[in-house]
């Protein structure tokens, strides 16, 4: 598969391999403030499996992210189908490890799911689906070129939030 990539990152593929880098990100109470709740190291690695399901089945999903300067773990970013107001909505999500936060990764690897969305997959539509507390997810949408659209509570669990759109 032709994988997104920018100049700091490359993207591809998560592994059971990388279960450690994913469960502490996704059981930081910080990275995951705006979630239920942190993940445990076994609904990480459901969630690993999710995204290795979603590859076969949709040709895309959440990618890991590692820079190319020391193969280092930064994240994740990627596209994935929510169901939002009862339409199936192309979401543009992303992860940035703690240390690596305001570095200009999470809107670099955005900015490339986004073109590749449009190019690879011929999409004319992404979205972020977006905690309205969550002011530096925002700020990333915006850099990589989506505007707020609507505040709603059909998606997940009823809480409100903010749909970020782009035509492509």
């Amino acid at each position: 598969m032709n994988f997104p990539g920018t100049p700091r990152l490359v993207l591809r593929e998560m592994v059971e391999a990388d279960l450690d880098d994913f469960a502490a990100l996704l059981g930081d109470p910080q990275v995951m403030r705006y979630y239920p709740r942190p993940r445990t190291r076994a609904e990480t690695l459901e969630w690993i499996t999710r995204n290795r399901t979603r590859y076969r089945e949709d040709g895309h999903g959440l990618w890991t992210m590692r820079l190319r300067d020391g193969d280092v773990f930064a994240g994740d970013c990627g596209l994935t189908v929510q169901r939002v107001d009862g339409v199936d909505e192309l979401e543009l999500g992303y992860h940035v490890v703690p240390a690596l936060q305001r570095t200009g990764l999470a809107t670099e690897a955005a900015r490339a799911c986004r073109d590749w969305a449009r190019t690879a997959l011929g999409a004319g539509r992404v979205i972020a689906i977006i905690h309205p507390d969550n002011v530096a997810s925002q700020r990333v949408a915006l850099r990589a070129g989506l505007t707020l659209e609507k505040r709603t509570t059909g998606y997940g669990a009823g809480a409100e939030v903010l749909i970020f759109a782009a035509a492509l």
